[in-house]
């Protein structure tokens, strides 16, 4: 399993992170100022930090110095998100970067994008009672092929990687299609459908009113 080390002062902040990366399938620890972190780092072995800027202690643009020799890449999440900031982030070796607030569906697809990168992720992920192997984009529940079209494929992955996160509408279609959401629900309905039934999942991918759909996993 990934384990992901959150560096964030604010407790609620930590939490919400923590408790959508455990939920997307992540194991997470917390720590809440530079100092904790380092020691943390020296102590353990993660694939990814995700660090915050102003922490007590010892900042993030410091820890960044002492995480980098060590090859685990940092994603910095943090209210500093002007240009600058960005810029001396980036070339002081973070792999990424997130301006505060954020859609939690954001984080967890940097989150994704980032360890893909550092080929730290999985290459086949295993839900409910089925199985993907990402690189040949091959389905399977139990022996049987599922025949997926593209598009299905790819709300397959998003509903998988975002499990029990409601997501609106308009996010998916964003997400699926590249373009602005127009208003017009039948296309993401369809297709969400058309998935439910080719995956037996009509139990798992549950709408949820005035918003879109949860894809439901016991943990």
């Amino acid at each position: 399993m990934i384990n992901i080390l959150i560096v964030e002062d604010e407790k609620n902040i930590s939490d919400f992170i923590k408790i959508n990366l455990i939920e997307a399938g992540y194991r997470c620890v917390c720590a809440f100022d530079g100092g904790q972190a380092a020691e943390l780092i020296e102590q353990n072995s993660y694939d990814l930090i995700l660090l915050d800027i102003m922490l007590p202690i010892i900042n993030g643009y410091e820890l960044l110095e002492y995480i980098k020799p060590r090859d685990i890449p940092v994603i910095f999440i943090t209210a500093k998100a002007g240009v600058e900031e960005r810029v001396r982030g980036l070339k002081l070796g973070a792999d990424d970067y997130l301006g505060k607030p954020f859609e939690i569906i954001e984080l967890l697809a940097r989150v994704e994008s980032v360890l893909r990168r550092n080929k730290k992720n999985e290459r086949y992920l295993q839900i409910a009672d089925a199985s993907i192997d990402t690189l040949s984009r091959i389905v399977k529940k139990g022996e049987d092929t599922i025949a997926l079209t593209l598009k299905e494929y790819e709300l397959l992955l998003l509903f998988v990687r975002s499990k029990n996160i409601a997501l609106f509408r308009e996010q998916i279609y964003e997400k699926i299609w590249g373009d602005d959401y127009m208003g017009d629900s039948r296309t993401v309905d369809l297709h969400v459908q058309r998935l439910r039934k080719k995956m037996g999942w009509e139990e798992q991918i549950v709408a949820v009113y005035k918003i879109g759909y949860r894809f439901v996993v016991k943990q």
